[in-house]
């Protein structure tokens, strides 16, 4: 495993033990990261409207789309590190 995987592994625990909750926008920002470093560009169909938590996690993680799971990997462990220091 590169060092950036295994950086990757351990900021994904620390973000469930975070001090503090972050906030929506910063949950969102989390959760289109890892799904962009997991699984690569968004897929699958939009939510319907009815669906806004849903919309929002499919337009936060749409809005990475050509990003390389490399590079949304740092992004992550940037932004949890961050996280951390609030």
């Amino acid at each position: 495993m590169s060092d950036l995987h295994a950086q990757f592994e351990t900021a994904t625990q620390e973000a469930k033990a975070l001090p503090k909750t972050p906030s929506n926008e910063n949950l969102l920002l989390l959760y289109s990261y890892y799904k962009q470093a997991t699984a690569g560009d968004v897929s699958g169909k939009r939510p319907g409207f009815t669906n806004m938590v849903g919309r929002a996690k499919y337009d936060a993680w749409e809005n990475l789309k050509g990003t390389s799971q490399d590079d949304a990997m740092q992004a992550y462990i940037d932004l949890v590190k961050a996280l951390q220091n609030e």
